[in-house]
Parts: C-alpha cells; structure tokens; sequence
C-alpha cells in the first residue's frame, strides 16, 4: 500500500527543476515509472510529491546532432530501439536497449529511468536496513550474494541493474543535466558513483537536478559492436554479466577497443586490461581469450558468486569473437 502523494505536471523543464526540492527523496521526477512506483508499492520509496517530465518536449525523442544523436531522457527505450538512426549510427545502443525487460516494459520505460534506477538487491528490495536504506551494514557481504559485485565492492556489494548504462559507456556518452538555472555535461563514465565514493546513491545528480538528455557521438568508422547478456532466464531478467564491445580493426589489427562490463560492479566496469589485450594485435581466438583472462583480473567474488569470474572471462571472448 502506497503512502499518499501529490503529482504535478509541469509544462517545462525549468518549472518541473523549480518543484524539485534539496532534499533526496521528498520529491520525486517519475516519466515511464517502471521503478519507481514499484518501489512505491514496495514501501522501499515515499516521496511528498511526483513531478512528472514524461510528456514535457525537451525531453523527448533522438535528433541528429554535429558529433552524433541527442536523446532525451524521457524517450521511451522501445522508441531506441526501433529508430533508424540509432540503429546506423549507434547500433550497440539499438541492442543493449532492446534487452531491457520485456517490449511492454521497454513501451513504458524510458532511457533515463533504466540510467537511473535503484539497486536490484533482494535486501535492499525486501527492506532491509542496510547501506541503501540507511543503515550501516551490506546483509549481502556475508549474505545470500549471488547476483552481487565482483569488482569495486564494498562497503556496499550491489551490481548497477542497467542494460543501456555500459553501451554508453562504452561510446563516450555525455550526460546533460539540468537544475533549471543552470546546466551541466558529465561524460558517462563519471555519471555514476560506487558505494565507496558515496553509499547511499548511485549516480551524481543532485536532488534538484534532472537528466535531460544523453549525448552519443557516432561510433567511429570501421568499428564493430555487440552487446551480450547472460541471465538465469533468457527474458524479462537482469544481467549476470554483459558485455558491451566495440572494436575498431584496420589493416587487420585491433587500432581501438572499448569493453565495459554490467551486473558485475556497482558501477558499469570498463576494463582497460582486456582493451590493451587487444590493441595491435588481430582479433582472433587468441587475442580474444587474452582479452577476457584480463577482463577478471583483479576481481574479489564473494562467497556464493565465484561463477561469475569465468562467466565473465567466457561472456568477454564470446562477444570478442562475434566481432571477428
């Protein structure tokens, strides 16, 4: 049972940033609300007030801009997916996109909300007071851990739950955020934030500030890119791993590579010790098995996620070798 709320609609984006308030958690932006509301009915949420972006036209829809396409925040993710110049210019975001949830999620949900969303931990969802309710404990750390981080874990050990956050990552996105009087660009790579640099959030937006629209350039000539995602079911779930990929090869040699890994850090996880496995080398098996050796190096699992490592390993060469 929800607790009772008010609900504004403001007509732009600057009146909906001047509702907002400084507080985390007493006001609410809500555009599709596949999170939020269930969050709501969970009781793990109750803002005052919902101010709702969804329908406010800055926030909306995929144009063409001079570096790439300008998506705004509020633009549902089945729209993503089926939009010709997505799919041209950047199609490792068609395809990581289209992984999310099930299409009626993915014709509510919107690209910032699934940037956004909070942490699909059972302790946390089921109200425990941990790290992310305020409390001072990680129940997962000793716990039942095993969808939980292998990489930049503690004192919290959540995984971030989204598909579109390491594609982005992955192609040098930019995050435009805005508090109504002021805006501000953060590359993607900084727009998130581990339970070691703050605990209790996972991103940087400050609680009057809103995500407007994400900025991707144009994946670069001659690159290739996949987006691979393993999970217990093979629909409507949650990562274990993925992997997003993208390779640029001239000449037959690697001349870039950007790996980021999901559902294995609280943060998407670029592994720059699996893209240096690739540099000048041609993409075969062997560089492709070097690359995902290097993909784990340096991971921590806890008691009750140890597959994870070579399901990691395994989840990077197989993407790797798609692109050969």
């Amino acid at each position: 049972m929800m607790d009772n709320f008010s609900y504004s609609r403001p007509a732009t984006l600057k009146e909906a940033a001047n509702q907002l308030g400084k507080e985390h958690g007493k006001i609410a932006v809500i555009a599709g609300g596949t999170d939020l509301l269930g969050e709501m009915k969970d009781n793990l949420a109750a803002p005052e007030r919902l101010v709702s972006i969804r329908h406010i036209a800055d926030l909306q829809g995929v144009r063409a801009s001079a570096s790439g396409l300008r998506i705004g925040a509020a633009t549902l993710l089945a729209d993503i997916v089926e939009n010709p110049m997505v799919q041209e210019r950047t199609p490792l975001l068609a395809m990581a996109a289209g992984k999310v949830g099930t299409p009626q999620i993915r014709n509510m949900g919107t690209i910032g909300g699934n940037l956004c969303q909070r942490p699909r931990c059972w302790y946390y969802r089921n109200n425990f007071p941990c790290y992310k309710h305020g409390g001072n404990t990680c129940f997962s750390a000793a716990g039942e851990n095993d969808f939980h981080a292998i990489f930049l874990g503690g004192p919290s050990y959540i995984v971030h739950p989204s598909d579109t956050a390491p594609a982005l990552v992955a192609l040098g996105a930019t995050a435009r955020i805005s508090s109504g009087s002021r805006e501000r660009t953060v590359p993607m790579d900084k727009f998130f934030v581990t339970p070691r640099e703050d605990v209790r959030r996972e991103n940087i937006l400050l609680p009057n500030e809103v995500l407007t629209a994400i900025e991707v350039p144009t994946a670069p000539a001659g690159s290739k890119a996949v987006y691979v995602k393993e999970m217990v079911r093979e629909t409507w779930d949650f990562a274990l791993c993925s992997v997003a990929a993208m390779v640029t090869v001239k000449d037959g040699i690697v001349a870039d590579a950007r790996i980021v890994l999901g559902g294995v850090a609280p943060i998407p996880y670029r592994v720059a010790k699996a893209e240096a496995a690739l540099m000048g080398k041609p993409l075969n098996e062997a560089s492709a098995a070097a690359a995902g050796l290097a993909a784990v190096d340096g991971a921590r699992p806890l008691a009750k996620n140890g597959y994870k490592v070579p399901l990691t390993q395994a989840v990077v060469k197989r993407a790797l070798l798609s692109l050969a």
